[in-house]
């Protein structure tokens, strides 16, 4: 999770006042964009967010951290692959999304992005066995 501390957006022609962003903004802009990559799965998180989720409420800040060094920023952001994707190619467009998605909302420079592959995701296999003949009788009720 991101620092208490909010960033204070610089620019010289603040007339009425300073801009605030809490790093949970931004770290919930980062989990929009990388989840809408196609090949990522899942964002990885933690078992609160996973509870949070049960109970409707969705954590689009899951997987990611927001680190801000010197006002240099940098983010981690950890996800789950579905199977059969390019790995490098993905973890590139993530790193892409997620610095255009923050510089356009926001005008902050982002230092680097960070991409761990917590694991794959495989597909889902249909059931072979039929709930209504679970002993796999035919119509006569003689096995097979």
């Amino acid at each position: 999770m991101a620092e208490d501390t909010n960033i204070v957006l610089n620019d010289d022609e603040q007339e009425l006042g300073t801009i605030q962003i809490a790093p949970r903004v931004l770290e919930i802009i980062a989990g929009i964009a990388a989840s809408q990559i196609e090949g990522v799965s899942r964002m990885h998180g933690s078992i609160a967010s996973s509870v949070n989720e049960l109970l409707g409420r969705p954590d689009h800040g899951r997987g990611v951290k927001l680190t801000n060094n010197d006002d240099e920023l940098s983010v981690d952001v950890a996800v789950y692959l579905d199977y059969g994707v390019s790995v490098p190619k993905i973890a590139l467009e993530i790193q892409d999304k997620v610095k255009q998605q923050i510089s356009l909302m926001t005008d902050l420079k982002i230092k680097e992005v960070n991409v761990h592959i917590e694991g794959v995701v495989t597909e889902k296999v249909e059931q072979q066995i039929d709930p209504n003949d679970i002993f796999a009788e035919d119509g006569n009720g003689e096995q097979q």
